[in-house]
């Protein structure tokens, strides 16, 4: 559903002025793709494709050498946390007086919404990449669950250092209007966990938890486990699966404390960890009976069990018991 309501004349113009234009000039990173940088994220991703590391078994493919991963592109260009308070490139405010003349119009809010690549040949070290980037639509303003916004959708293009195209990426974000809370609206009393996206992948996982089970999907070929599920082993690519039961038993990955933003159905700030069980499989979880400030990177933790409501059941972690000496 469109709106136009509460702007001011000729904004609607203003921001259709901006499709076709630059935003941002074209501006080289700041360092050449180089293997101790492709090495960092490949251990970061987890990514053990020999490819991004070992120069034998990337020409053993055909390549001439190693190559950085195609995900990596974007990261080549970004300017670094230290870059930010510097000036940007000359020309290149364009970004600025858009987001602006979106501010103007109430949009002061953001969320990137998706990002769609195309790669057209692998970067190998030595080579310097550039970006570009241009408006290719605004959309008319939409009511969405987070608010009244606009859809921005941009260009950006990456060259080399010839000025050869690498890789076209559309970026597309919602700049939005915060939803105020009507009165009326459900309280913390009341309000209900948001609902999880159950679908005949996962549906096993969420019907043994209102059991207090947890089960782990193992591969039927190779034996292997994974979660979160999915209909294909990531190992041997077959179809066929089962499921295991956890013993509970895990440590805390890692972890993170979130203050933002609020939900009702939530007691702030949230404690979510990465939870490496016993079997050898993680999953994203919550922590409950310990404070943030006490929560430690390998920490032992064992299940328990949240009954939010009748229909939901999700599985936390709790500090395991210290053991007697």
């Amino acid at each position: 559903m469109s709106t136009t309501t509460g702007q001011q004349p000729g904004h609607e113009e203003r921001l259709q002025a901006f499709t076709g234009r630059e935003l941002r000039a074209r501006t080289a990173a700041q360092d050449p793709v180089n293997q101790p940088m492709i090495r960092h994220w490949v251990e970061a991703m987890g990514d053990s494709n020999p490819v991004y590391t070992d120069a034998d078994a990337a020409r053993a493919t055909g390549r001439g050498g190693v190559v950085a991963p195609a995900s990596m592109v974007q990261a080549w260009t970004m300017r670094g946390y230290a870059a930010t308070v510097a000036p940007e490139p000359s020309g290149a405010n364009g970004f600025d007086e858009l987001v602006a003349l979106l501010d103007a119009g109430g949009y002061t809010s953001v969320v990137a919404t998706d990002s769609e690549f195309t790669f057209l040949r692998e970067l190998e070290p030595g080579d310097h990449v550039a970006v570009r980037e241009t408006v290719e639509s605004v959309s008319a303003e939409k009511r969405t669950g987070l608010g009244t916004g606009r859809f921005v959708t941009t260009v950006k293009t990456y060259t080399d250092q010839h000025g050869e195209t690498v890789a076209v990426q559309r970026w597309r974000t919602l700049r939005f209007r915060p939803a105020v809370e009507a009165p009326g609206t459900v309280t913390a009393e009341g309000a209900l966990r948001p609902r999880p996206a159950v679908n005949r992948d996962n549906a096993f996982f969420f019907e043994a938890a209102k059991q207090h089970r947890l089960l782990v999907q193992r591969c039927a070929a190779c034996s292997t486990l994974r979660h979160p599920p999915g209909p294909c082993c990531p190992e041997c690519n077959a179809l066929e699966w089962d499921t295991v039961e956890a013993s509970g038993r895990g440590h805390v990955y890692s972890f993170v404390v979130n203050h933002h933003p609020r939900h009702p159905a939530f007691d702030s700030p949230y404690l979510v960890a990465v939870v490496e069980l016993a079997e050898g499989t993680r999953l994203i979880t919550g922590l409950t009976g310990v404070e943030p400030e006490d929560v430690t990177i390998g920490m032992p933790v064992v299940l328990d069990w949240l009954d939010a409501d009748p229909d939901l059941t999700l599985p936390v972690f709790r500090p395991a018991p210290t053991e007697a000496p």
